[in-house]
């Protein structure tokens, strides 16, 4: 838990965000390895009355929704039942989707269409997933090229939806019930609201006036944004998005890593990207600071889940105004204030032991004249340019004792240690470069060979 100076300066925040943005009521948190460490709400849940916020009541999430769906897709395919290459057309009726990519999908890179083609899905009541796919699947439904730029689609995520109904054989509702929410104790996350919960409300813009929002079954459109949750829940999905270590495993670490890798940006001209995509999860860089979650927003509602990429932090924030807060402002300035009042302690070091072939293949290497340090530490292997402030090229070990690049220009290649006489290793062959000992080593393996005369002054 945070200390009570911490708690402080958290609560003054939220009690600016409630009032500097005029909210009938909000609820925020903070997570750190997994546990709710603070809380707080402000405001009042029925607008002028009812009970102020906790971590216990329930706000709709919106488009949070959508990393549900992403981690269902991503345990069929992590159970071989689908790829993510493969035609979305092959597992559902897609119509003039049919040919793209579950990945497209997931991404929003797909070009399908941001919205239904009408009515207004969000404020009224939803049909079938054929009528969906009838009136919002046909031959307007592609507005850009497949694959070619970020393109935000809840459409598509209805679509994805569909598909794990498909292939699990019951509502996507229920495969999220039983197989996410159930092993992560989030008994509190369902698909219309279960009091406690927060009626959503629009503020008049120019007088201190609530108007109520509807509140629906989006039916086919629900995978979008119809799960209603709380802040307690979402700190349990926060800590398994985070890998911490003692939520259960519902997906690898390769696979969390996986959707949080970037395949699409909000490309703004002549600016750096801040907001991007991975498969079912928003990535912000905010100064080169990395974070991931999604924001959600419905009418009456508006909600922010955020992870600290480098520490696993997370902020949590739901409200219920039409009009946005802060948002990802707020949720930073809550992750600022707990990381400079109670900065998170690094793991203890421990002598892990490293294979022996692994400890063959550390020290200085060279390309040509350039000098590289190779380290290793936690199965992965490390290659520094020296000298040089500039990111490891980072590889890990596969099963059959090989090494494959994770990130950089060497993402996907594979590193393999030649041997020389004796078996001893006289170079490192990496995407058809040569490293070597000693620069330009004349008793290795280089391409196009070493002038016979060597160096000369």
């Amino acid at each position: 838990m945070t200390d009570e100076r911490t708690r402080r300066l958290l609560d003054a925040r939220l009690a600016e965000e409630q009032a500097g943005h005029r909210l009938p009521s909000v609820a925020a948190g903070l997570v750190r390895r997994g546990d709710l460490v603070w809380s707080g709400g402000r405001g009042r849940i029925d607008g002028a009355g009812g009970p102020a916020p906790d971590a216990d009541v329930q706000y709709r999430a919106g488009s949070i929704t959508k990393t549900f769906i992403a981690v269902a897709v991503l345990q069929l395919r992590d159970e071989g039942r689908l790829d993510l290459s493969d035609p979305v057309g092959s597992h559902a009726e897609a119509g003039n989707a049919s040919g793209l990519t579950v990945a497209q999908l997931l991404s929003h890179t797909s070009g399908l269409r941001a919205e239904t083609a009408a009515p207004w899905w969000e404020r009224t009541p939803g049909s079938s997933f054929g009528s969906l796919a009838q009136g919002s699947l046909g031959p307007d439904a592609q507005r850009l090229r497949a694959g070619w730029q970020y393109h935000y689609s809840n459409v598509g995520y209805a679509l994805l939806g569909e598909v794990v109904t498909r292939l699990r054989g019951r509502p996507w509702h229920s495969v999220i019930a039983d197989d996410l929410l159930a092993p992560l104790g989030m008994r509190r996350t369902t698909t219309r609201p279960q009091p406690p919960h927060a009626t959503g409300f629009a503020v008049h813009p120019h007088a201190d006036l609530l108007l109520p929002e509807p509140e629906h079954d989006a039916a086919a459109m629900a995978p979008a944004g119809q799960l209603w949750t709380t802040v307690g829940d979402l700190a349990r999905w926060a800590g398994f998005l985070a890998g911490a270590p003692a939520r259960p495993s519902l997906l690898g670490q390769a696979t969390l890593a996986e959707m949080r890798k970037p395949a699409g940006v909000v490309d703004v001209p002549g600016q750096p990207w801040t907001l991007g995509y991975g498969l079912g999860l928003q990535l912000w860089n905010t100064g080169g600071r990395r974070s991931y979650g999604h924001t959600g927003s419905m009418p009456g509602f508006f909600g922010v889940l955020q992870i600290d990429a480098a520490t696993g932090d997370a902020a949590i924030m739901l409200s219920n105004s039409t009009a946005p807060s802060g948002g990802q402002a707020f949720t930073d300035d809550l992750l600022r204030i707990l990381a400079e009042n109670d900065p998170p302690i690094r793991p203890e070091w421990r002598p892990s032991g490293v294979e022996r072939d692994a400890l063959a293949l550390v020290g200085t290497w060279y390309w040509g004249p350039m000098a590289f340090l190779v380290s290793v530490s936690g199965g992965v292997l490390e290659f520094r340019p020296g000298g040089s402030a500039a990111p490891a090229f980072r590889f890990r070990r596969e099963d059959d004792g090989s090494w494959t690049g994770l990130d950089g220009y060497f993402a996907g290649e594979p590193l393999r240690p030649v041997p020389g006489p004796g078996g001893r290793i006289v170079a490192l062959d990496l995407a058809s470069h040569t490293y070597t000992r000693v620069p330009y080593d004349g008793t290795a393996p280089v391409p196009g060979g070493v002038d016979p005369g060597g160096w000369r002054g």
